[in-house]
Formats: C-alpha cells, structure tokens, sequence
C-alpha cells in the first residue's frame, strides 16, 4: 500500500483525499475525505479572471490540507485543477500560490483528462458487478463543466462541455449581483436550452445512449441522492451506490426550482455551499437522465478525486 494525497480542485469546491492504495489490486482505504466549497470559479464565466477573494478562499483551504497532510504523512501528493483554473486569465497567480503552500505545481488538466480520472474513480470497484451491466456513462457534474465517459473496463471515448451548477446559476440566474429567488420559468428553460445544446455537443462524440448503466459523480447528484432518501444529515456510505429513479430526480428537481433559498437550506443533507446552485446542477442530471432514457442513476462518492489517487499511487515516485 502507498500512502498518497490527491487534492481536485474544480470550480465550487476543493477536495482532499488521504489514502492507502494498492494499485495492483485496486484496494483504496480512506485516511481522510473532505471538502471546502470555496467558489475559485466565481464570476470566471463573465470575467475570464480569478477573482482575488476566490483565490485567497482557494489559498486557505490549501494551507488546511497541508497540515492534514502533514500529519498522515503521505508519501505522494498529487494536486489537479480543472475547469475554472483551466478558463481564466490569471490562472499563473493560482499556480504560483498553490506551489508556495503545497509544494507542488497544480496540474491544470483537460476536459478529457478529467474524464479519465472520474472513470476510473468511479468504475474500479464495480468491477465484477454483475447487476450493473455495461457500458458504463460516467457523468461527472461540476461546478464549470461536465464531463460524459463512456467505457466498460476502460475509458471508450470522453468529452467534457462547458454546463456546470455554478456556471449555469452565475450565467442566467444572477442579475445585479441578486440570484433570482425562485428562477422564473423563463430562466429555467433557458438553463435547460443551454444544457440541451451541451448534450448535443456532447453527442457528436460520445455515444451516451450506448449505455447500459448510468454512474453520477460529484455534489449536485449525491446530493439529490440524499434528498430522495430523506436522510436527516448528509451520510456517504449511504449515499454511496444508492439508486435514484428518473421520476425521483424529475420531482426533486421541480422542488428545488420552485423553492426559495430559505426553504432548499432547511434540507438536512444541504451543504450551504450548495443552496444556490443545486437547482442548476439537479436540472442537468435530468436533462441527461431524460436524453438517454435512463431510468435510474447509480450515484457513486467515487469520483476524480480516488481516481487522483490511483494515479498518484502508480506513478514513479
């Protein structure tokens, strides 16, 4: 086993995972798992730019996860930005400051090699499942952009498109600095038009409905995971390989579009780093669950950041 630390920063959050890794066998036993939703990609979509006080909630998280590392004594450190860093102008502050407090260059990757880490965080334990047929779309949801991989037991053909929560909220949801409360129904279609010329983009490449077994990454689908179980807090291990029906997520994403904030933060399993976005984010999982005729989603905790681990682990040290 390799002791390894991987840091995905996207565009709402920054995530750490500390872990024993075996590549050999695939085993990956966590150390510690967290997240800080620290909005890098704040007003990038108008801007082009990393705004000051994103980089500096950025910065500050980095210097927590440097002690946390410190402290498991992690032998590699592997640290991946991607779509807000990967957009914005200024992109050379965010890796100059990342170097100073982690010691190690942030590799700011392409939508394809995104792809490639998801899929194979997502889809190296399902490995000899036999109630989940193959293959597999991965579809991996972030704050900036989404990535769509299909594969069985590895990657097929992947393409990443520019719809996300954050960039869909910041893009037709905030006027004046104001984020509409709730959207009006003309701003949800127009979310929804963009989402549906991303799944055509994403369609001249990839062949999304090929798949037999739909796998959804990151915040905005565990999230509605832990919605549609009711859960009174947010809980991984049941939100992990859970199940959501396309009627579920239908009607968890028509609650969430016509609520206020107020009422989407009374939700138990809520991160209040989500609040705002989430209706955005739930909407693209049902575009995609509807393009594809999927009638369920396996949702999985497993995503970029294990498969960052696993890399981190096979590469020399």
């Amino acid at each position: 086993m390799t002791r390894v630390a991987a840091v995905d920063c996207g565009t709402n959050s920054i995530r750490l995972l500390v872990a024993d890794v075996d590549p050999a066998t695939g085993e990956l036993v966590d150390l510690d798992r967290r997240m800080t939703i620290v909005r890098l990609g704040q007003g990038v979509d108008r801007t082009g730019r990393l705004a000051p006080e994103a980089l500096e909630r950025t910065f500050a998280a980095c210097r927590d996860y440097a002690e946390i590392i410190k402290e498991h004594g992690a032998e590699r450190l592997r640290f991946v930005a991607t779509s807000a860093s990967r957009d914005a102008e200024n992109r050379d502050e965010f890796v100059r400051g990342v170097l100073d407090i982690l010691g190690v260059e942030p590799e700011v990757i392409t939508g394809d090699q995104e792809a490639e880490f998801s899929f194979t965080g997502a889809t190296k334990e399902l490995a000899g499942r036999e109630d989940l047929a193959r293959p597999y779309l991965v579809v991996d949801i972030g704050g900036g952009s989404t990535e769509f991989v299909v594969g069985d037991d590895h990657v097929r053909v992947a393409r990443s498109v520019d719809v996300g929560c954050v960039r869909m909220t910041e893009r037709h949801l905030v006027h004046g600095g104001e984020i509409s409360d709730p959207p009006t129904e003309e701003q949800i279609a127009a979310i929804r038009a963009d989402i549906e010329a991303a799944l055509d983009l994403a369609e001249r490449t990839v062949p999304l409905r090929e798949a037999r077994t739909l796998v959804g990454l990151a915040g905005s689908v565990t999230t509605v995971s832990a919605i549609a179980q009711d859960l009174p807090e947010y809980d991984s291990a049941r939100i992990h390989h859970s199940r959501v029906s396309l009627a579920r997520v239908r009607e968890i994403t028509d609650r969430l579009l016509h609520s206020t904030h107020a009422e989407r933060a009374t939700i138990p399993s809520m991160h209040p780093g989500r609040v705002d976005v989430i209706g955005a984010g739930s909407l693209v999982l049902l575009a995609i669950m509807e393009r594809i005729g999927a009638q369920e989603v396996v949702v999985s905790e497993h995503d970029i950041l294990d498969g960052i681990a696993y890399y981190a682990a096979e590469s020399p040290s």
